[in-house]
């Protein structure tokens, strides 16, 4: 019966008896993405049968749909424009918790996309441990920002006094605690998914918590510090956009097949002539440019300060050149500031945005459009910051390498000497300043005199 079978059937759909022509069997190459040659040729069968179109109904649903999205967008947009300037003008503390509250969110998001969820695992210690860690990053974080820029109120409190003194001590007790709760609570059989949380949520405190610290110290430091990059960030990603529809050809990269290499350089043209735009109007005003010595500060009161030099137009000159009449020179007169908001808008332009590549290969790696929805219309809070934290970083890092004016301040010195002298020491060095003070008549002579009954009297009590 088998040799009949062979001899009086035959499979017309298959006349190689399962090979290729010449005998051979289907390779990988020409098989479908999974390796089976039976589902390649089953879709390039599909690829010949035409698709119905849209019905009208489904392409005015469609429509419909669109719409309802643009307008969602555009509403939040302005909410978001308008929310952001009245904070702006508001005040610094203003600034701090709008910060404060995207920091959250944005770990939130991050931390939410690498959970399993651990209901399913019975490891609901896991994500209470994700917001201790949180938690303590920012104490820490805020604690030395604190300490740093507002040592003559901390300094001088009784209360404060020995958090500030004792502040990184106390972190790092608090990390250990969870460290040691951590280890404590690994289970045999899950190791691998708390391990890699472990990894994942130090990792998201790294990109977000801590580069969201250094962008409330730019804050502090002077609005135009915070203002300034964000706008720079913001400007950019307009501009590619309109560059890149308008005669946009080139990929830029694989990552985010929508960006091109003409609105990628046609933004950063634009940005720089924005910046120095932008950098001109917000010189004109010190509630921009002074630091933050006043925390009740707003737009309309305004801060005083003696602004740093970098503010104060100055004029360059050439050398004298060759194919320049005798005596004659190029001159331009600006501020250093200007030359700054060229680099600070090339960072904005030509680095920056691969913050935004990185986030879209992250989403790509878990298959994730968005972060989350916490903005309606625009997706999560992390896809409209993942630029913003970089930018943050470079620009207190910059700031602090080439802007910073170095010079001891009255809370820097009243630093030195709470916490580097004894108490004898501390005494010696008022009855010092007092004798300074009365030889250039600025107190009265009986004044140390009275300081020292004053200090005898508290001392007999």
């Amino acid at each position: 019966m088998t040799g009949r079978s062979r001899r009086g059937v035959k499979f017309p759909h298959n006349k190689n008896n399962g090979h290729s022509e010449g005998g051979r069997r289907p390779s990988f190459s020409e098989a479908s993405e999974d390796g089976s040659p039976v589902k390649g040729r089953a879709a390039a069968a599909l690829e010949n049968i035409d698709e119905k179109p849209p019905t009208p109904e489904q392409q005015q649903a469609e429509y419909e749909k669109k719409k309802a999205n643009f307008i969602t967008r555009t509403f939040w947009t302005f909410v978001m424009i308008g929310g952001f300037f009245a904070a702006l003008f508001m005040g610094h503390v203003y600034i701090l918790v709008i910060i404060t509250a995207i920091q959250i969110v944005s770990f939130k998001e991050v931390i939410a996309i690498a959970s399993v969820p651990s209901r399913a695992r019975d490891l609901q210690s896991t994500k209470s441990l994700n917001w201790y860690w949180l938690a303590t990053t920012m104490y820490f974080l805020y604690g030395e920002s604190v300490v740093y820029y507002l040592k003559h109120i901390v300094l001088v409190d009784k209360v404060l006094l020995p958090l500030a003194t004792h502040h990184r001590f106390i972190s790092f007790i608090l990390y250990v605690f969870g460290f040691v709760f951590f280890v404590g609570s690994l289970k045999t059989g899950h190791l691998k998914f708390q391990f890699s949380q472990f990894a994942w949520t130090h990792m998201a405190l790294f990109l977000i918590v801590v580069q969201a610290h250094f962008i409330m110290n730019n804050v502090l430091e002077g609005m135009i510090w915070f203002f300034l990059p964000a706008a720079l960030v913001i400007t950019n990603d307009i501009f590619a956009y309109i560059c890149g529809i308008t005669f946009g050809r080139t990929q830029l990269i694989k990552l985010s097949p929508k960006k091109t290499v003409e609105g990628f350089v046609g933004a950063w043209i634009m940005t720089v002539l924005f910046g120095i735009f932008l950098t001109n109007i917000l010189l004109r005003s010190k509630y921009f440019i002074c630091p933050a010595t006043d925390l009740g500060a707003n737009i309309f009161t305004g801060l005083d300060c003696d602004p740093n030099p970098i503010f104060i137009p100055r004029t360059y000159s050439t050398p004298h050149l060759f194919f320049l009449p005798p005596g004659y020179t190029l001159s331009i007169t600006t501020s250093p500031m200007q030359i700054h908001t060229f680099f600070w808008a090339s960072f904005a332009s030509l680095i920056a945005p691969f913050g935004g590549f990185f986030a879209s290969g992250l989403k790509r790696t878990f298959k994730i459009k968005d972060f989350g929805d916490s903005i309606p219309g625009h997706g999560g809070m992390t896809d409209r910051m993942d630029c913003q934290f970089i930018m943050g970083l470079f620009a207190f890092i910059y700031y602090h390498t080439f802007i910073a004016f170095k010079r001891s301040s009255v809370t820097h010195v009243l630093e030195l000497a709470i916490m580097e002298l004894t108490t004898d020491e501390q005494v010696e060095v008022i009855k010092g300043v007092l004798k300074y003070l009365t030889n250039q008549g600025v107190v009265k002579d009986e004044t140390p005199a009275s300081f020292e009954k004053l200090l005898s009297a508290s001392l007999q009590i």
